[in-house]
């Protein structure tokens, strides 16, 4: 019994000798591809030119290095199509990030031809179990209509992608710390769509946000401070020079006057009589006073149905811009 012990022992510790030496070996051999076969250089990878290169000598060690990431690019039709190897980048934008798989509304089969009745059936039948499935609890159902209310109020004020993106991720945020309880989905995707537009410097004014959302403008402040606060969210206070272009563009002014607005805010900055006054009231006041500057015709009701403001705001600030301008000229 002893001997077979002694043998079963001396068996085991042969094979973690040879096991070890392996492992060992492959280490050296792991060593030896990084390091560079001419000076012993460190060996870097180049992704641009599918190239292993030593930093010291630059020799090419290996030129055949596979990509292994996606391939986006595609110059017609044809070729976007044959891209059968990658699917679509992942995204904030969506409850899943775009991992799941979508069945399309199309009737059609891979041939583009119409399903009979029974199998359109069964593709409905399939569809709602898709859905079923891609929200399986009450947070996946909270954030599919989030950011399906984000993505329509965002296309409804013109909003670009980067600013959806970043919107999504602060309602993600907001979600995973418990912020919800007791605010309503509508009013905190409204108020990071807000603070998302505003940090990537294309403000949209309370009012603009009030008539794309299915909340008030009480609500939409409350909730704004709240997320802001809690999230310590860095959002820099609204520049009107931000609403300039955007203003300008919708009247139709020339950039003569885009520029005299711009001006006649930096010299309001100056003096100081920006301050405690609304950014969306001092925008559109410069973009009517650069309009009268430069002799365009546009009328102080068609600033305020751009802008969103009263007319009594724009003839109030814009005579005080004037002022400022007349003084610096002056002095």
């Amino acid at each position: 019994m002893s001997d077979i012990t002694t043998r079963t022992y001396s068996t085991d510790a042969k094979a973690r000798d040879v096991t070890s030496r392996e492992s060992e070996q492959d280490e050296r051999q792991e060593e030896e591809e990084q390091v560079c076969p001419e000076c012993g250089g460190n060996l870097v990878q180049d992704d641009e030119h599918g190239e292993t290169v030593c930093q010291e000598c630059g020799l090419v060690v290996e030129d055949t290095v596979v990509d292994r990431g996606p391939e986006w690019r595609a110059f017609d039709a044809s070729e976007r199509d044959s891209k059968s190897r990658v699917g679509a980048p992942t995204t904030k934008m969506m409850h899943d990030k775009g991992l799941s798989t979508n069945i399309g509304w199309q009737n059609k089969d891979a041939y583009g031809k119409s399903l009979s009745p029974r199998q359109r059936e069964q593709m409905q039948r399939l569809r709602t179990w898709n859905e079923r499935f891609r929200t399986r609890d009450s947070k996946e159902r909270n954030l599919k209509q989030a950011l399906g209310e984000i993505d329509r109020m965002a296309s409804a004020l013109g909003l670009p992608e980067n600013v959806r993106e970043t919107a999504s991720v602060i309602y993600r945020r907001a979600l995973n710390d418990d912020l919800l309880p007791g605010r309503s989905i509508e009013g905190v995707a409204t108020a990071a769509l807000y603070g998302a537009a505003r940090m990537a410097d294309t403000p949209r004014s309370l009012d603009e946000l009030e008539k794309v959302s299915r909340v008030d403008k009480m609500e939409l402040t409350r909730t704004y401070r709240y997320i802001v606060r809690e999230l310590k969210l860095e959002i820099k206070p609204a520049d009107p020079e931000q609403y300039v272009p955007r203003f300008a563009s919708e009247l139709d002014l020339s950039d003569e006057a885009e520029r005299q607005a711009r001006q006649l805010l930096r010299d309001a900055k100056e003096t100081g009589i920006h301050s405690g006054k609304s950014p969306v009231g001092l925008a559109a006041a410069a973009v009517y006073a650069a309009a009268l500057l430069t002799n365009e015709k546009v009328t102080q009701s068609e600033v305020s149905k751009v802008a969103d403001i009263s007319e009594v705001t724009i003839r109030n600030r814009y005579k005080e811009l004037l002022e400022v301008q007349d003084g610096s000229l002056l002095g």
